[in-house]
């Protein structure tokens, strides 16, 4: 009997896995300002997902520039990750941000997780388990999502075989893709909360800061910390 040979939740086989890391946005509910350069403990959001994806067994990680680009790749180019700059596109839509991040997946995985950068809680084993979720998932669901208290959180999970689909040009990291197939996604359920924590706006931020008992705050390069001109 085979087994998985890369994290990703008990024996049902190995499971070939890219990922996409989204950071393109402009942060303009933050001030204008990348919200995965925000640093916990020293560490950047965006490279505690890097480290984290690594250690889930993520067979190839794709991370998409946009906005702050020349910000972000020094901080990350240590990673053996793949980097999508879209900072000279005119378009920085998450549809079209997901589009660019899966056309640079090296090959045919056998499943592909979108994850946005400013998930500030998401460990290895949350992803771990979302992998395994999907890797038990029932005959003929092609998406995994973790829902919390009925919220729908993040990472999303599908079929490589979706990005070959062109039904009404709807790419599977949205919305109306989710809403329009029901019958192929599956709405995991998790008492876990860190699925749901994400950072849209200052108030996200400050609710984050008195949950972990520390303020977040940009390196020096961004040129502000939080709470201060």
């Amino acid at each position: 009997m085979s087994c998985i040979l890369k994290g990703g939740g008990g024996l049902y086989g190995r499971l070939s896995l890219g990922a996409v890391v989204l950071a393109a946005g402009q942060g303009s509910r933050m001030g204008y300002r990348p919200k995965c350069l925000l640093e916990i403990a020293g560490v950047s959001l965006i490279r505690r997902q890097l480290i984290a994806l690594s250690g889930a067994g993520v067979d190839q990680l794709v991370v998409v520039l946009g906005h702050y680009a020349d910000l972000i790749r020094p901080l990350i180019e240590d990673f053996p990750i793949t980097v999508i700059d879209l900072s000279a596109e005119s378009e920085f839509s998450q549809k079209y941000s997901v589009s660019a991040g899966i056309d640079a997946l090296h090959g045919k995985f056998d499943a592909v997780m979108v994850t946005p950068s400013d998930m500030p809680l998401l460990g290895t084993a949350d992803y771990t388990d979302v992998i395994g979720a999907y890797k038990k998932r029932p005959e003929g669901i092609q998406m995994v999502r973790p829902v919390f208290q009925q919220d729908l959180g993040n990472p999303v999970i599908f079929d490589y075989a979706i990005t070959d689909e062109s039904q009404d040009g709807i790419e599977p990291m949205c919305r109306n893709w989710w809403n329009n197939h029901q019958e192929k996604c599956l709405a995991w359920p998790t008492e876990n909360d860190r699925f749901v924590v994400d950072i849209d706006t200052l108030e996200d931020l400050e609710i984050l800061e008195k949950r972990l008992g520390r303020k977040l705050i940009y390196p020096e390069a961004v040129g502000m910390v939080h709470g201060s001109a």
